[in-house]
């Protein structure tokens, strides 16, 4: 699975492929309470609230190894056009996708 190029670009530079098709990694993270508690302090000072930033950042990560890891699945050597969505579910719960086109070197 660590094989598996990831890339933002539709083209491989020095490869050629076949798509193989679309795949995707999916996560969805609840926050706890300390973090809400941090989040409500800091809606009245201002400022980043670092817990969801690392709650958001480790999402991805997730979110792109279960990409890979379905891409292989697929007999992918690499994913291409690879782009992240984002939403919130509730108040409470954030969901990221990663997805892309998995494709096999010729």
């Amino acid at each position: 699975m660590a094989d598996i190029l990831v890339t933002t670009t539709e083209r491989i530079p020095g490869q050629e492929y076949q798509v193989i098709g679309e795949v995707f990694g999916l996560t969805t993270q609840s926050k706890n309470v300390i973090r809400n508690i941090g989040a409500s302090l800091k809606n009245v000072v201002g400022g980043e609230i670092k817990d969801y930033t690392k709650m958001l950042d480790e999402a991805r990560n997730v979110a792109v190894d279960r990409l890979k890891q379905n891409a292989a699945n697929m007999g992918a050597d690499a994913v291409v056009m690879m782009r992240f969505d984002s939403g919130s579910i509730g108040t409470d719960m954030q969901s990221v996708a990663a997805y892309g086109t998995a494709v096999k070197y010729l």
